[in-house]
């Protein structure tokens, strides 16, 4: 049943239908807060996108992706609050800012693998909290930066109220997924995955590695830069925990359970996790005694993840029905040439 749910949302039509939900959610919600959740969850879907392109193409776990995260949020929160600029020029910055610390950043990190890899960016992730939290005279501290401002709809739109704000956040989403979608398909897509697969495997191919991965890195980051700055525009207040490295294995959370390495898994973990999250909130500090046990059954089950277990049952269905196929052709084949026999 459930693998049939998910040859469905393969489908171009199924894609259109998922979208045209999306726009018509927030006259479907009974209250506004539902409105506010969804936006949450595509603003973290789009962070989880970028975790996406580092570790799931590339194959490297970049721990500090929620210091980027934070580094777009503070990056907006402190040019429009303390500098006095407007929301989008803010936003570019933000975007620009994530993306070149995390280019210094990839330039230092990448020349190590694997867990090294793992160690020093959880290293770096951590020196960033400490230095929004320490900070005083730039971050404001533990106090956090107030009154950040919301987009601006150049007179048409007022982002300050939920619903047209929860378009906004739509839309960079849609923008998001289609970036992925033409990036998997394209040269520098096989890239990662050959990279992913194997260093001497890409070596031997000719691949640049140390170009190619500080690439997926500044891809990385920007995207998370850019659902942070959507995040503080959102929210209209950021503190240190923002780079708590608890966001961070959020996000890992989200992207295993979806399926690591695939379009759609981002979207489903986020959106899923964010929802069960919501739903079991009337448990309090309870509700861990559910959703872990939740957790354990769906890495048991569906160990690439949801779209990940999918995406691997349909390959091996592919397989199988491939002979029964061969068979039921030449079986035709077979009764084609007795029947022109005959009628020789």
């Amino acid at each position: 049943m459930l693998f049939r749910l998910g040859s469905m949302l393969m489908k171009p039509g199924a894609k259109l239908a998922l979208l045209a939900f999306a726009i018509v959610f927030p006259f479907l919600a009974s209250n506004e807060y539902q409105v506010y959740v969804m936006a949450s969850a595509f603003v973290w879907a789009i962070a989880v996108y970028g975790l996406n392109i580092i570790t799931g193409y590339c194959g490297q776990l970049n721990l500090a992706h929620g210091g980027f995260f934070a580094i777009g949020a503070y990056t907006l929160g402190l040019l429009t609050s303390d500098a006095g600029w407007s929301f989008w020029p803010a936003f570019l910055a933000a975007l620009v800012m994530a993306a070149v610390l995390g280019f210094f950043v990839g330039l230092v990190s990448l020349r190590l693998k694997e867990h090294y890899f793992a160690i020093f960016t959880l290293c770096v992730g951590f020196i960033i909290y400490l230095l929004l939290d320490k900070w005083v005279g730039l971050t404001h501290g533990p106090i956090g930066v107030r009154d950040i401002a919301a987009p601006t709809g150049f007179g048409l739109v007022d982002f300050t109220d939920t619903t047209p704000f929860y378009y906004l956040v739509l839309a960079f989403l849609v923008l998001a997924i289609w970036f992925m979608g033409r990036l998997s398909r394209s040269l520098l897509g096989r890239t990662f995955l050959a990279i992913r697969n194997g260093d001497e495997l890409a070596q031997s191919l000719g691949i640049n590695l140390m170009r190619n991965k500080v690439l997926a890195f500044v891809l990385s980051t920007t995207y998370a830069g850019l659902a942070g700055a959507l995040y503080a525009g959102m929210v209209r207040f950021i503190g240190p925990e923002e780079a708590n490295i608890v966001h961070t294995f959020d996000m890992i959370t989200y992207l295993l359970v979806g399926g690591i390495g695939t379009i759609t898994g981002p979207l489903l973990g986020t959106v899923g996790i964010v929802w069960i999250t919501q739903s079991l909130q009337f448990l309090e500090e309870y509700r861990m005694i559910l959703f872990g046990p939740l957790l354990v059954v769906l890495v048991i089950f569906f160990p690439r993840g949801i779209t990940g277990s999918f995406l691997t049952w349909m390959h091996r269905k592919s397989q199988s029905s491939a002979p029964e196929k061969a068979r039921a052709d030449n079986a035709i084949a077979s009764t084609q040439t007795r029947e022109a026999e005959n009628n020789a």
